[in-house]
């Protein structure tokens, strides 16, 4: 059984929850009361959908033999000792904004697998485990719905705790990564997924500059970077719209509408309206048309954006955010690793994570935002025949800044080669560890399962030494 929510409209209101209505989900979540810690913090999960090299960004090796050392050049950062590839020149001007965790495993070099293990927080994988009819029930659930589990019941909780922009983790061939979904939670739980970028049949990297992995040309196929979404009222709205209308325009149409409506909903349907009425969420959505300055230090494509909405959806009071930064392939460059990285990749990505921090900072919500940057796992060492890095679970890096995280350091450490941990070892475990203590759930949380049976959320203990 398949739990994908609808990919025409994936920000219908009335269809948050792949098949319900946000007022019943609302209902349905406050039945048991959580205990959130009260000085809960957010996060912005920033996901490589495919697997950034460590090898040539954040963890490079001069001194390997040749065939491991890469084309690119390791340059000094803003941290004395501390340095990154020469093609990360805005980030490695804020390496004192962020910690960097080079020694990071992951126990699958498979994309499947892997994906599953950082999306859902796990290392093992679930009994009955298939790849049959992805998303199904089978899985474990991501980390967005665990989440949207342990919030259930907030009463200061206008919007969805959990939300995943801007399109799912798939490949060419259409195929979803496990681990994306609620699984066997069942679809109550689903996150909000907002699934706007617009259906370009490669999509690879930050589209309307995407590409293909062998360098044949390829054009955007889309008019815009994002589709405008189908919004429907909740239900038991008086008016239903068809077809597809610009985001702004319906909702300043219809919000003296809806506000003369509340009255007589409910607390379900009240806190359901407030999706629709609430000006911080209708500009989250409103990037295309961000002021030009904006867009110039974001980038105006679908990486960029997409970290300006997830941003402003932080801003707006979503709990955790997830941007998957590309499709599932964008990042697995086993094929032209160092012309994609140089051409497609490193650049929008240099400048949007560097725009990102430096307005979070700016605004303040950096302080209590811890913002994340990883990839199911990192690219081999060897480079291969076709001038690229396949997939390896061995050991990869992310990045950390926010939330009481201290700047300019580095934690772990790989051998002279990057193939192995030396040094301080983590596992996607403790990469959902970290994510639920900022949010302040405790240590004796858990979700259940579609038969009723509790499942502890927290495996291991957080990263050691970031906060």
């Amino acid at each position: 059984m398949s739990y994908l929510p609808s990919r025409r409209g994936a920000i219908q209101v009335g269809m948050l929850g792949a098949g319900l209505n946000l007022a019943d989900l609302s209902r349905a979540e406050s039945l048991v009361p959580p205990q959130i810690s009260p000085v809960a913090k957010q996060v912005m999960l920033v996901f490589l959908t495919g697997g950034l090299s460590h090898h040539d960004s954040f963890d490079m090796k001069p001194d390997a033999p040749d065939g491991i050392r890469g084309e690119f050049n390791p340059v000094s950062t803003s941290v004395p000792g501390t340095q990154a590839c020469e093609l990360l020149p805005q980030l490695g001007a804020r390496a004192h904004k962020y910690t960097l965790v080079r020694s990071m495993k992951t126990n699958s070099s498979g994309h499947e697998p892997a994906c599953h293990m950082i999306l859902t927080g796990r290392m093992d994988l679930p009994p009955n485990f298939t790849l049959n009819n992805v998303p199904n029930a089978m899985e474990f659930p991501t980390l967005a719905s665990q989440v949207k589990f342990a919030y259930r019941g907030q009463k200061k909780l206008n919007l969805p705790p959990a939300a995943i922009l801007p399109e799912p983790s798939v490949n060419e061939a259409a195929r979803f990564r496990p681990g994306q979904y609620a699984g066997m939670m069942g679809k109550k739980w689903e996150a909000w997924h907002i699934d706007v970028a617009a259906r370009c049949p490669m999509g690879n990297g930050a589209c309307p500059d995407c590409f293909r992995f062998e360098g044949t040309p390829f054009e955007h196929s889309a008019q815009s970077i994002f589709t405008t979404p189908t919004l429907t009222l909740p239900e038991g709205g008086q008016t239903r719209f068809r077809g597809r209308l610009d985001f702004l325009d319906f909702i300043q149409g219809q919000q003296v509408q809806l506000e003369r409506q509340t009255d007589k909903l409910d607390q379900h349907r009240r806190q359901a309206v407030s999706v629709l009425t609430d000006p911080n969420v209708r500009a989250a959505f409103d990037v295309e048309r961000s002021a030009p300055e904006d867009a110039e230090r974001y980038g105006r494509n679908k990486f960029g954006l997409s970290l300006l909405m997830g941003r402003r959806l932080i801003e707006a009071g979503v709990r955790l955010v997830q941007v998957n930064m590309g499709k599932n392939s964008s990042w697995d460059t086993h094929r032209r690793n160092f012309a994609n990285l140089k051409d497609n990749l490193l650049p929008p990505l240099d400048k949007g994570m560097s725009a990102l921090l430096d307005d979070m900072e700016a605004s303040g919500l950096l302080e209590d935002t811890l913002v994340i940057m990883a990839g199911e796992f990192g690219r081999t060492p060897k480079i291969n025949k076709d001038s690229g890095r396949d997939h390896w679970g061995p050991v990869n890096t992310m990045l950390f800044a926010g939330a009481g995280v201290e700047g300019g350091r580095v934690i772990g450490a790989s051998d002279r080669n990057g193939a192995e941990v030396i040094d301080g070892l983590n596992t996607t475990e403790n990469l959902a560890a970290t994510i639920f203590s900022t949010l302040g759930i405790p240590r004796d949380a858990h979700w259940e399962d579609m038969e009723g049976r509790p499942h502890r959320m927290y495996h291991a203990r957080p990263i050691e030494g970031l906060i």
